[in-house]
């Protein structure tokens, strides 16, 4: 095995980082490895991360024991399966250490069994993926210990790194029943790190798909993130759907896949999907929205004498986005933007005619905070291969936007309010709290909307008027 000089130079800088605690495991006899990503990082030449991970033959009491004194604080929510972290009181390096161990799941648990082990073979072995199974023996390059092994790949992840393939460790039918969320972690790092997946493990995560409802709705719903972050998710999002693993957390995705109709055609919506969420910016209430858009195409599909047809598909995802995410178990912050831009990712299309400037305004205030992204997708969505067909939208967003602009810098757009409010109206018309204001408030906002600001005075004089109108 040929160690890069890049490579060794970021472990060694690991090492200088981890020297108190090495320091401290080899002066009560217990080993200290670096392991997993940070290790798998040096040799891809990545940037340290703010936290480095460690394993040990050291149980858990005597890990909090060892490192209580050289840390500002621990956590020990992880105890249970071997793990104390810490951050560092010399260097602010954020530690977790963590008993050599295995995990499976038993039964229909949705929490791993874990069993301590005193092998650092037996250890990485049960890691998800060969280029997570890499160990670093800081203790020996701290203490300068000559002639000893440093770097420990039993599996051949450093020569996976090399070739671009992930595998596992051992047979991928064993590591993804002990735990079925290992088959979303191989569509992460697949789309990650651009690597293929082995045939084997494709093979595995088809056979054990139907054991990731095992798994809790929030470690799903973080992998996804995770995975939507990365650089090109539609690779991850492409095995998760050809795997079936997509069926027992998402089934709406493979369900874009429309059978094309020889006559009527239309666009892969599947496919398309992809590509939009690659063209977007890695913001994750952005990627969502372009993943969920065209949920909503399959149920509403219709052929017409025109064509094939999606009328309404936008409304009808938006409700489809919320309930999928509701189940996925997201804040429900998240829930209200992600299904607003899949509501509103058509709103650009209507105004084919030009944009007057009522329409503008009413752009901005149903956006809202949330205009830059719903622009974004909007352009994003566009992925025909017909260039003038391209062209043609880009120039009119490229209008949009310069109207959008040159409004805001007439009127206060983020701040669009009726010339009177509620106290104001109620002086008016002589009222008490009650849904007439409600309505007062929404007149005198759809003449905001449709005509700009008006005067105080005016805008009394025609909410006399209106009320007046009503009384009969």
């Amino acid at each position: 095995m040929n160690l890069n000089e890049n490579a060794m130079t970021r472990l060694s800088e690991i090492a200088n980082l981890s020297a108190p605690l090495a320091r401290a495991f080899a002066q009560e006899g217990f080993s200290l490895y670096a392991v997993g990503g940070c290790v798998r990082d040096a040799f891809l030449g990545a940037e340290l991360g703010p936290e480095i991970d460690f394993t040990t033959n050291a149980r858990p009491d005597d890990i909090a024991r060892i490192m209580g004194p050289l840390c500002k604080g621990l956590w020990e929510q992880g105890r249970a399966f071997g793990t104390i972290g810490g951050i560092l009181k010399e260097n602010d390096m954020e530690a977790e250490v963590t008993t050599f161990r295995s995990e499976k799941y038993v039964d229909h648990s949705r929490k791993p069994a874990v069993e301590w082990g005193d092998s650092l073979e037996a250890d990485l072995s049960r890691r998800d993926f060969t280029i997570n199974a890499l160990a670093f023996d800081v203790i020996a390059e701290v203490l300068k210990t000559p002639e000893v092994q440093k770097v420990f790949d039993y599996f051949g992840g450093i020569g996976d790194l090399a070739e671009g393939v992930l595998r596992t460790p051992i047979d991928p039918v064993t590591l993804f029943r002990d735990d079925p969320l290992r088959m979303l972690r191989a569509a992460r790092f697949s789309a990650r790190f651009a690597l293929k997946i082995d045939e084997k493990v494709e093979a595995a995560a088809v056979e054990v798909a139907s054991e990731l409802p095992k798994v809790s709705a929030e470690r799903i719903r973080g992998e996804l993130d995770l995975l939507m972050m990365t650089n090109v998710p539609s690779i991850g999002l492409d095995f998760i759907t050809r795997t079936g693993l997509a069926d027992h957390f998402f089934p709406e995705l493979p369900a874009l896949q429309l059978e094309q109709d020889p006559i009527h055609h239309h666009k892969d919506v599947l496919r398309h999907t992809w590509a939009v969420v690659d063209k977007t910016s890695p913001r994750l209430v952005l990627r969502l929205a372009a993943l969920f858009h065209d949920i909503g195409k399959p149920i509403t599909r219709a052929i017409t004498p025109e064509g094939v047809t999606f009328r309404f598909h936008e409304v009808v995802g938006a409700k489809m986005t919320r309930k999928r995410m509701k189940e996925l178990k997201y804040s429900q912050e998240m829930i209200d933007d992600v299904s607003e831009l899949v509501e509103l990712h058509l709103r650009f299309h209507t105004y084919k005619l030009g944009w007057t400037d009522s329409a503008i305004r009413r752009y901005v205030t149903d956006a809202g905070h949330l205009l830059d992204d719903l622009n974004e997708l909007t352009r994003c969505d566009c992925t025909t291969r017909n260039m003038r067909k391209a062209k043609e939208l880009s120039a009119r967003m490229d209008e949009l936007e310069i109207r959008i602009a040159d409004l805001k810098q007439r009127e206060d757009l983020a701040k669009l309010r009726p010339a009177l409010d509620g106290t104001e109206i109620m002086e008016i018309l002589g009222l008490t709290p009650g849904p007439a204001i409600k309505g007062a408030i929404n007149f005198l906002m759809e003449i905001r909307m449709n005509e700009g600001e008006i005067s105080k005075a005016e805008a009394t004089h025609r909410l006399k008027e209106w009320w007046e109108e009503a009384q009969h």
